[in-house]
């Protein structure tokens, strides 16, 4: 019978017949028995735990690749010309247009980069660059597996931190080709594109594209640049092909972070020190080392060499022409085209106005489109009217001088009633100070210009007045104790009819309006709608209709908001982008209106036959006298509009329509300095020089000869004069009242609605003991007709 083969045989040789005498030898076979018996079994368990772990292993491959390829199912591989397009960074021009088809400018670079052939680059630059980012770029196929899995494995357990596991072909991609966003559909992506990437180019092609394109943080002026050459030139004042050891080195290092390694700040300016940039130098020069790039006298050398001075003095920056028109233009035609690229990622409005960061991805991946893919960008700015109302800036601007060297500030826009078309703007009045666009970025207290948008017209919309209903300019104070002023006295004492108290601007009387019409009236849907950015909070302040807001309004908000009420009501989102073609002529982008009735054609008949008071003999009288003195045809057009004063007069304001535009104009200090109070009337002046001299340019815009009137939906009620209520009698807090027969006007109501009958409490706003006041002052002049006003004793 054979043995089994964990035994050993049988030794009759050795066998002792005296059993009862121990025997070593015999101990001996009982402990390599028990040690062949544990050998056995771990060795049977060692070999199925081998199998099992290459089962499950073989199982997470296939699991591992089933997920690679769901990943990357949906990813279109860019054909060898349009990755040769995207790689090498070989921008079709883009331009932007007038309206006429003129040229405003074409799209720069937002770095400023000069590409050099390979021959142009120094040979210690990429040996500096492959040792230390990527040092088997010559013998890989676009990427390292272990690498890879190295870095998944780090970021799947949390540990070993950041492993990297990019090779410079797949920096490339994910600069060029994709986004940087952190996501595994990405990095799948990137893996697919660099091994298309390694099939077409070689490598020289693939460093030579990487070296180029890559950002080098600030040169000595403050600009962003990219690629190898402008960062030579603009750190080391050399050409990429003659850079020092140690320059390489440095130069090397910066793509990884730019910012943190560069010797510039944004302004150009020196940081405090350079140490981290120095010393990222020093392991880009060990690795050169480590590499057998250079020797050990090289690498010492080098590393002790003094690089700060060779480091450019920095220098002003370049004056930029762009200006105003070109930047608005540009960000605009970005804002307009995300969504292309966020909704091709599956993603909402909504997702995008919930988050800054995705906002700011997306934006950046729409400007480098523009930049790159040569589209013609059409706007909606007439260049006559635009040129004209810089010229007037530049012109006029010294009526803006107070005499105190510091720059009042200025910001208009020109708009379409019917469209939103804006024709041209005023972003400020020097760009060479001042960047900051007043007109489309700044937002401000609107002071009285919010009145007629969220106090009367929404008032008027919900039946709540009509044009003679009566306001209460007693003194009032604040839940908070303060007093609230009138512009130029604490209250008349008085009942002010609406049309009065929005015609001189009072204070009093629409703060009373708004408390009232907050009661049943969600103002704030009114505002949604024109797309006004206050935030929710500050529709509860007592103070907003005298434009009491912590955000503020922007210009072209204002603007685009009386364009509406010139409009019959319905808004039309401001717009300054018409169409986005590509270079083939295709339209990626078509402007599309999306009118939104906001008020009742009625209201806004309304709201424009009594802002017609302001300019006429109202707040806004001097912007009239300063049209008749240039032009009696313009000023006799028939405007409408309102004034605006913040709060310490930091802000004045002035927005007028026509039927046809809406032109506003703000000033003030950037840093809210106080104004004097003349500059009220200084800014209306300014306003009607810069209308007129558009005028002179296009006259026809203006629609000098159209009228607004009064639509067929107007409810004209005749009311008691003092009550700006129907006549009717009452008897209450001790009076008898009959005002049959009293002398009355016409007061317009909204479509739908009517004016109640006459009553002892029939304004908005005051105490009982002010409407006893008032009845008083107006029973005593009428004693002659006794038998009508019997107060009960």
């Amino acid at each position: 019978m054979t043995q089994p083969n964990n035994y050993e045989p049988f030794d009759n040789e050795n066998f002792e017949e005296n059993p009862t005498e121990p025997k070593k030898e015999k101990s001996t076979s009982n402990v390599s028995f028990s040690f062949n018996v544990i050998y056995r079994v771990f060795k049977s368990l060692l070999f199925l735990g081998v199998l099992a772990a290459a089962a499950i292993g073989f199982l997470g491959l296939g699991i591992g690749i089933g997920y690679f390829a769901s990943l990357v199912s949906d990813l279109e591989v860019p054909g060898k010309e349009e990755l040769s397009q995207k790689i090498n960074d070989v921008e079709q021009q883009s331009k932007i247009l007038y309206s006429n088809d003129d040229l405003v400018s074409v799209i720069k670079s937002d770095l400023i980069r000069t590409s050099v052939k390979s021959d142009n680059i120094s040979p210690l630059v990429k040996k500096a660059l492959i040792s230390t980012e990527d040092e088997n770029f010559y013998d890989h196929k676009g990427i390292v597996p272990k690498a890879i899995a190295r870095a998944t494995l780090s970021d799947v357990t949390g540990l070993g931190g950041s492993s990297g596991g990019s090779t410079i072909t797949q920096q490339l991609i994910k600069q060029q080709v994709l986004t940087s966003e952190t996501s595994y559909k990405r990095k799948a992506s990137e893996i697919v594109l660099a091994a298309r990437t390694e099939k077409f180019f070689s490598k020289e092609e693939i460093l030579n594209a990487y070296l180029n394109v890559s950002p080098f943080g600030r040169n000595n002026q403050g600009e962003n640049i990219a690629g190898i050459e402008e960062a030579a030139l603009g750190i080391f004042n050399v050409h990429a092909k003659d850079v020092s050891l140690p320059q390489a080195a440095f130069l090397a290092g910066l793509p990884q972070s730019p910012i943190e390694y560069n010797p510039y700040t944004n302004t150009g300016e020196f940081k405090k020190d350079f140490k981290l940039g120095l010393n990222r130098k020093d392991d880009v020069l060990f690795n050169m080392y480590r590499e057998k790039m250079i020797n050990e006298k090289e690498y010492e050398e080098a590393k002790k060499y003094d690089l700060a001075k060779d480091f450019k003095q920095p220098e002003p920056p370049k004056s930029d022409e762009s200006g105003f028109l070109y930047n608005y233009l540009y960000d605009e035609a970005a804002r307009v085209t995300m969504p292309i690229y966020y909704e091709r990622d599956g993603l909402t409005d909504k997702d995008i106005a919930e988050s800054n960061e995705l906002e700011k991805k997306y934006q950046e991946i729409a400007k480098r489109e523009l930049r790159q893919n040569g589209y013609t960008i059409k706007s909606s700015i007439d260049k006559d009217i635009h040129n004209a109302m810089q010229e007037a800036t530049q012109q006029y601007g010294y009526i803006l001088d107070d005499g105190r060297g510091m720059l009042l500030e200025t910001g208009g826009v020109l708009m379409d009633n019917k469209t939103g078309r804006i024709y041209g703007f005023i972003g400020g009045r020097d760009y060479a100070q001042s960047q900051y666009n007043h007109a489309f970025t700044m937002r401000r207290s609107p002071g009285s210009t919010i009145k007629p948008l969220i106090a009367y017209a929404p008032a008027i919309d919900t039946g709540l007045i009509g044009s003679e209903s009566k306001l209460s300019d007693f003194p009032k104070k604040y839940s908070d104790g303060t007093v609230i002023n009138n512009y130029s006295d604490k209250g008349s004492s008085t009942f002010k009819s609406t049309r009065d108290a929005l015609k001189w601007s009072l204070n009093i009387p629409v703060v009373n309006l708004y408390g009232e019409l907050g009661k049943q009236t969600n103002v704030k849907e009114y505002f949604d709608k024109m797309n006004i950015g206050l935030d929710n909070d500050e529709y509860s302040f007592e103070s907003i209709p005298l434009g009491g807001t912590h955000n503020g309004m922007t210009v072209n908000e204002g603007t685009a908001a009386y364009a509406t009420l010139a409009n019959k009501g319905v808004y039309n989102e401001g717009f300054a982008i018409e169409k986005i073609t590509d270079n083939n002529g295709k339209v990626i982008y078509e402007h599309e209106a999306h009118p939104v009735e906001v008020f009742k054609p009625s209201t806004a008949s309304i709201m424009n036959d009594m802002m017609r008071d302001v300019l006429k003999s109202g707040t806004g009288q001097p912007a009239r006298d300063a049209l008749y003195s240039q032009s009696a045809t313009l000023a006799n057009a028939d405007w409408v509009g309102k004034t605006g004063t913040s709060e310490l007069q930091k802000d004045y304001w002035f927005i007028a329509s026509t039927p046809s535009v809406t032109m506003s104009n703000w000033v003030g200090y950037d840093d809210n300095t106080l104004m004097y109070d003349t500059w009220n009337k200084q800014n209306m002046i300014f306003w009607a020089n810069v209308t007129n001299y558009v005028y002179q340019r296009n006259p026809d815009i203006f629609g000098v000869n159209e009228k607004f009137s009064l639509d067929s939906g107007v409810n004209k009620q005749k009311v008691v004069e003092f009550t700006g209520e129907k006549e009717g009698s009452f008897n209450t807090e001790g009076y008898n009242m009959n005002l049959r027969g009293s002398k009355t006007k016409t007061s317009l109501y909204s479509a739908g609605n009517s004016a109640p009958d006459s009553s002892f409490r029939f304004g908005i706003g005051g105490t009982d003991d002010n409407y006893k006041s008032a009845w008083n002052s107006y029973i005593r002049p009428a004693n002659k007709t006794p038998q009508k006003y019997n107060k009960r004793r």
